[in-house]
């Protein structure tokens, strides 16, 4: 991702509110959330010069509480709620997200205006810098190597290849997970990341494989939404609408609204340890790849297919089908086994968190 040439504005959340003129775009206050949100002000004010831009960041719960699993926030718009209060209370015009942090339903009103260019939605290794001439790929780590991640649908596609490996919750900003896993002292020999941070950041160098479903030694499907970028705007709010419509990639829109489908049809929320891979193949077809894994790796349910998709109905449409190929693979018997486990481990030292 390209820096934006000059800095917009940034101004506290809380500051008085701006004359209409304005355009207040909201982000989480997180490092990567403030560059991803610089991006997009400085594409949007290259399509529209004569418009002013000032972003204002807010925390949202998961950020201000660092220390508490993640499930224990219920699992839906840990990253959007406090942002989205305020779109709706019209103290923002819009909101830079993670496409991969949004719930599956909105609040009454927000709509999904523009899904930006996709970045590599892939997950990737990063391995401790003191064993990076030792080891490269997942296949390389002895048994009882500790792998650091914070998502159950990593954990659970990594152990169904590679049942040796341990894993560690690993929670931060891309920072704080580095200087953790690179300490003298660390226990951990990876890291399972985006691959879309890392790039997003500068930080790609640090990459040793990417994960993917035909990737050697990968095997991997990402998160739904991974590596894409989305802004909530108000419905109705044509003002702000038409500002977005050309900024919007309309390929990334389908892919992802399609691979939200799948999850919304399974259970909704952002808590289903769902892999998918979209892929676009002779223009209007869209290749998916979807698996829902139990936490230990031991069963799974995968399912794949290929459609024309050319509206954002049709996608819905086309991912709702290919959810019900995980259903009838076995994915809701997986589901519930994973829902009664989390309510019981809900009071254990060390819970896993949603994906």
């Amino acid at each position: 991702m390209a820096k934006p040439p000059t800095k917009p504005v940034i101004t506290p959340s809380g500051a008085p509110t701006q004359k209409k003129s304005v355009v207040r775009v909201g982000t989480r206050k997180s490092a990567l959330a403030l560059l991803q949100a610089e991006w997009v002000v400085a594409s949007l004010k290259k399509l529209h010069p004569d418009t002013d831009f000032e972003i204002r960041p807010m925390l949202s719960t998961a950020d201000k509480d660092k220390i508490t699993a993640l499930y224990k926030f219920g699992g839906k718009g840990l990253w959007t709620n406090e942002l989205e209060a305020a779109l709706v209370s019209d103290e923002l015009d819009l909101i830079v997200h993670c496409a991969k942090d949004m719930p599956t339903s909105l609040p009454e009103g927000c709509v999904l205006a523009c899904f930006t260019e996709r970045e590599d939605p892939r997950d990737v290794v990063v391995v401790k810098k003191s064993l990076e001439g030792k080891y490269k790929k997942l296949a390389d780590l002895p048994a009882g190597a500790v792998v650091g991640t914070s998502s159950v649908r990593r954990m659970a596609q990594i152990s169904r290849r590679y049942p040796h490996l341990q894993f560690k919750d690993m929670r931060g900003n891309i920072d704080t997970r580095l200087s953790k896993l690179d300490a003298e002292d660390s226990e951990f020999s990876v890291l399972i990341l985006a691959a879309a941070g890392l790039h997003r950041s500068d930080r790609h160098a640090r990459i040793s494989q990417y994960l993917s479903q035909n990737t050697e030694g990968g095997g991997m499907l990402y998160a739904v939404g991974q590596g894409g970028l989305v802004l909530e705007a108000r419905e109705g709010d044509e003002r702000i609408l038409s500002l977005l419509g050309e900024f919007q990639d309309e390929k990334t829109m389908l892919a992802i609204e399609t691979e939200r489908s799948i999850m919304r049809k399974l259970e909704g929320g952002c808590s289903i340890p769902i892999g998918v891979e979209t892929e676009w193949q002779d223009g209007d077809k869209l290749k998916i790849a979807a698996c829902v894994v139990s936490v230990e790796g031991t069963e799974a349910a995968d399912a794949e297919s290929v459609a024309e998709v050319k509206t954002r109905e049709e996608a819905v449409a086309f991912g709702e089908k290919v959810a019900q190929m995980l259903v009838d693979n076995g994915a809701q018997t997986i589901l519930d086994a994973i829902n009664v486990d989390r309510a019981a481990s809900r009071d254990k030292a060390e819970p896993w968190v949603p994906a």
